[in-house]
């Protein structure tokens, strides 16, 4: 052993007194030449034995540092859920918002907290009431136009008819003909634009506003576009489907209309077009004599 150790050290000595082309350099290049297939099949070989060992080290990971993570994604995960919740609120507060600005609508903001509706009505409570100066027969909005009407009030809650419930009917016209008529719900859920004169203009994708008859209702909110426009051989009235822009049941948030001023309601010119059918009487008047027993909340929405 102590002659090896010698050895080592004199080869050693003379490794690096001697020069890059020296006996000692040579020999050395030449042992790492000789032996350098041998080192790279090694290395081959022990490929498979360091992966095992790295899983080996991984899978020995402590159970807290994994549970560490585990809640660490759970966290994260439910904070881009709430930071999305919040984007959508904004969104649709903004859109509100807009729609009061631009129909310059006095108005208190409520939340839709239930449904009341059921096999025969169609309405949803929303979480204020008379406390917040609600009363029965303001309308009610959302970002898309009018989905309804208040038909009933508690101190804290409301209930809202909608528009699409068959005891509801809204005073309208068409957009662009100003053609009057009675938006009224069917039991099927659909609407129906009734008493518009057959001579009148009217297509589809017409957009159908409110008409500011009866002054309920501020003139020109949006309620819905037409889908389908028909008229039988000697009819009075076209037959005229409406696809309502949106419904509360899609909608967290709403708008509570708590006034109107004269400049929302419909002026004499409009009155004198609603007053023009066949019979000289107005769409009104034409709806009230085909259903006496109906109970109206106001002279142009039932409640």
């Amino acid at each position: 052993m102590i002659v090896l150790c010698l050895i080592s050290v004199l080869l050693l000595t003379f490794y690096m007194r001697e020069g890059d082309g020296g006996l000692v350099h040579s020999l050395r290049s030449a042992a790492m030449t000789i032996t350098s297939p041998v080192r790279e099949l090694g290395s081959i070989a022990a490929s498979p034995f360091n992966a095992l060992g790295n899983a080996a080290s991984n899978a020995s990971a402590s159970s807290e540092t994994l549970e560490e993570l585990r809640e660490e994604n759970k966290r994260l995960t439910a904070q881009v859920a709430e930071l999305t919740e919040a984007q959508h609120t904004a969104e649709r507060l903004e859109e509100l918002n807009n729609l009061q600005t631009e129909y310059k609508l006095v108005s208190t903001p409520a939340r839709v907290i239930g449904s009341a509706g059921n096999a025969w009505s169609s309405s949803v409570i929303i979480d204020k009431g008379s406390k917040d100066g609600f009363e029965v027969g303001m309308p009610v909005c959302n970002s898309g136009g009018v989905i309804g009407q208040i038909v009933e009030v508690s101190a804290t809650t409301s209930t809202v008819r909608l528009i699409t419930d068959e005891q509801s009917s809204v005073s309208a016209m068409v957009q662009i003909s100003r053609a009057q008529g009675m938006l009224a719900g069917q039991a099927d859920g659909t609407l129906r634009l009734q008493y518009v004169v057959a001579d009148s203009e009217v297509e589809v994708d017409d957009i159908i506003v409110t008409s500011g008859l009866g002054g309920v209702f501020p003139k020109g909110l949006p309620l819905g576009t037409v889908s389908s426009v028909d008229r039988s051989a000697n009819d009075v009235y076209y037959t005229i489907v409406v696809r309502p822009f949106s419904l509360a049941e899609n909608n967290e948030e709403v708008l509570v209309i708590t006034s109107i001023d004269d400049s929302q309601v419909a002026n004499d010119e409009d009155v004198a077009s609603a007053n023009k059918n066949p019979q000289g009487t107005s769409a009104a008047d034409a709806k009230s004599s085909s259903d006496d027993d109906s109970d109206s909340v106001d002279d142009g929405s039932n409640g």
